[in-house]
């Protein structure tokens, strides 16, 4: 094989395989029709490259009456296609094949079982031509040989095949199934016009208007001119023309529309050669997969959304992160959490004589049931009220928000699987965000070390308070019983006595460092809730990325692989 047709075979499957990626990278965002069309054109793609690279596979397409078949046995030389008076409309595909070797499998593929071997001995095609059923007149085979290829097939790997296929207007519902299917695998088409009725809407509407990229390996021809006048023909033709460039093509064809005739042999040397030349080249193969993966590629190109989304931002994920907060009722938890710290920081600072009193207020957490730590949060559930419809709503707009950020810059449907990644797990963001709150350690009872310093404080205010209380029971005891007893002593520069000046400094030192303790209080519950509300905001984060940001960047990154899969797979 050349070094250029290897080349191209390599460069084909890389498209194809960049094609392949491509489609798969657009399911379910690409049209299912598309998706399917272009599954099956790479399917049949990869299966015309797996067979003869070496044969040319020539197909005549025409409406009834366009005189097909006769323009197929006149370019062969021989009766091999049935027509006019003897079979109104052929109803199978048949093959005429120079070049044996290799064809079988090929011919197996494109469902042709009536098939002539051109290049096998007269009595080998008079067997085949039997097995078929179809009569066979003698030919000049030498003559045929000699014609389409300029002998260029003979003796040589590969060769041509030529295909007589039914009328594409045809009323049974099979024959029109058989033109559609060998439109889609045969190398070369050749639309075969009559002059009554080549500007038919069927064909250009239905077959060759969308068919305008493969025009490479396509070709038309105006037979039965004979019906024409000459100096009619050059009109005809250029109408023709003019009609095949309104469907797309008309300057991308192997050659200039044709005028022949079946009837008077006019033409065919010119459609002969033609179509030896493409045989002889052996490349309309590799142009009919280039035209196959151009529509494949144009087709899934539709779908690329027009450019690329703006994409995952810091700021576009902490706005998300935030309106979750708002959404799962933390703020509310947060000054809950305060309230609760600041009841055990006066537990253990406030006025000893008082605190007894704060027993009968309840941990506002304990309610909730988010007072326990460590493991015994696991087995247990909070007792936090389920989510509204208000912060359902807030849930919602900072998704909407995040998603329509992210999806700035490309079109359908991309945007829109953007959107829909980042609400695929939103029925379950509700029970995922009361879990980062139930999971967090809020710890409000564990104790600080300026607890311990001002409960010390207190302990020692109230020993101070109860001993001078003693003392000045034992010496009014004392006085009531006439004992003698030393007068207690003065502290210098303190107008009471130590007794009384041992209950005035524990009540007052009590108090004021009460006092303090709620001054304390104040300021450590705002660390404390900040600290909380990092914790509370931490776990949503984490929830966030799982559940919305993560599905949102597969999607970012599929529409980037389907983009550069197209871009691979371009010519």
């Amino acid at each position: 094989m050349p070094a250029t047709r290897e080349n191209h075979m390599t460069t084909l499957s890389a498209r194809v395989d960049a094609l392949n990626h491509a489609v798969e990278q657009g399911a379910g965002r690409v049209a299912p029709e598309t998706l399917t069309y272009a599954q099956d054109v790479l399917d049949r793609t990869k299966r015309r490259r797996e067979l003869s690279s070496e044969h040319t596979v020539i197909g005549f397409f025409g409406a009834t009456g366009s005189g097909k078949s006769s323009l197929f046995n006149a370019v062969i030389g021989e009766d091999i296609a049935l027509s006019a008076a003897r079979r109104p409309t052929t109803s199978t595909a048949q093959a005429a094949i120079w070049g044996e070797e290799g064809s079988e499998q090929l011919l197996n593929w494109l469902e042709v079982e009536h098939r002539v071997v051109m290049d096998t001995h007269p009595e080998h095609a008079v067997q085949a031509l039997n097995q078929a059923d179809i009569p066979l007149s003698h030919g000049l085979w030498n003559k045929v040989r000699s014609a389409i290829g300029k002998s260029a097939t003979e003796k040589r790997s590969g060769g041509l095949i030529l295909l007589d296929l039914p009328d594409f207007d045809s009323v049974e519902k099979a024959n029109r199934r058989i033109v559609e299917r060998m439109a889609g695998c045969v190398d070369v088409l050749v639309w075969v016009f009559d002059p009554q009725k080549y500007a038919d809407a069927v064909i250009h509407h239905e077959f060759i208007a969308p068919m305008a990229e493969h025009g490479a390996v396509m070709m038309a021809v105006m037979n039965q001119s004979d019906k024409l006048h000459a100096e009619e023909i050059p009109a005809v033709l250029d109408s023709l023309e003019r009609l095949l460039a309104e469907d797309g093509l008309s300057r991308s064809l192997l050659s200039k529309p044709l005028a022949v005739s079946a009837r008077t042999g006019c033409g065919i040397e010119s459609l002969r050669g033609a179509l030896g030349r493409v045989a002889a080249e052996k490349s309309a193969a590799l142009e009919r997969i280039d035209a196959d993966l151009d529509t494949v590629h144009q087709k899934l190109g539709e779908y690329d959304g027009g450019g690329y989304p703006d994409g995952v931002t810091g700021t576009g994920v902490r706005l998300l992160d935030h309106a979750l907060y708002e959404a799962s009722g933390a703020p509310a938890v947060v000054k809950v959490a305060e309230k609760s710290y600041r009841l055990h920081a006066s537990a253990h600072t406030g006025w000893i004589a008082t605190r007894w009193m704060l027993k009968f207020k309840p941990d506002p957490l304990k309610r909730l049931n988010l007072h326990r730590a460590g493991e015994e949060k696991t087995l247990t559930r909070s007792s936090l009220p389920p989510m509204n419809e208000t912060q359902k709503s807030v849930m919602s707009s900072g998704i909407r928000r995040f998603a329509d950020s992210v999806s700035e810059g490309v079109g359908q449907p991309w945007s829109h699987s953007i959107r829909e990644a980042a609400r695929s797990r939103q029925e379950e963001l509700p029970q995922a965000l009361e879990r980062c709150i139930a999971t967090t350690d809020y710890q409000a009872q564990k104790k600080q070390w300026w607890w311990h310093l001002l409960n010390m404080v207190q302990w020692l205010a109230l020993f101070s308070a109860v001993a001078g209380l003693l003392w000045l029971t034992v010496l009014a005891c004392a006085g009531y019983f006439q004992l003698r007893l030393p007068a207690p002593p003065y502290v210098e520069g303190f107008p009471f006595p130590l007794p009384t000046l041992l209950v005035l400094t524990g009540v007052g030192l009590g108090l004021c460092v009460g006092l303090l303790g709620r001054f304390f209080s104040w300021i450590g519950q705002k660390f404390y809730a900040r600290k909380v509300s990092r914790q509370i905001a931490g776990n949503i984060a984490h929830v966030s990325e799982e559940y919305i940001v993560d599905p949102v960047r597969s999607e970012v990154s599929r529409h980037a692989l389907f983009c550069e899969s197209l871009e691979q797979g371009q010519r």
